[in-house]
């Protein structure tokens, strides 16, 4: 009996799933906000982060790869 109630229970979800499919699948769905300027506004603010770091970095005087290697100039040595 567990078998056949299992089989059941399996179709009956099967079913509803199906169900469920066909009704959003008949559906017109009109594109909100996202689906017309997403990609555009994310292009457009990426583009914008870019430029202002990429301005920021060059404009603001930063030495780059500077090597502290012979930086500093060594002290005379002192006996005592």
């Amino acid at each position: 009996m567990f078998p056949m109630a299992k089989n059941a229970l399996s179709h009956l979800q099967l079913q509803s799933i199906q169900q469920t499919m066909a009704r959003q699948s008949s559906q017109k769905r009109t594109p909100d906000f996202h689906d017309k300027y997403g990609n555009a506004v994310f292009t457009y603010g990426a583009t914008f982060c870019a430029a202002v770091c990429a301005y920021t970095a060059t404009h603001i005087g930063i030495e780059w790869n500077l090597s502290p290697v012979s930086r500093g100039t060594p002290k005379e040595w002192r006996d005592q």
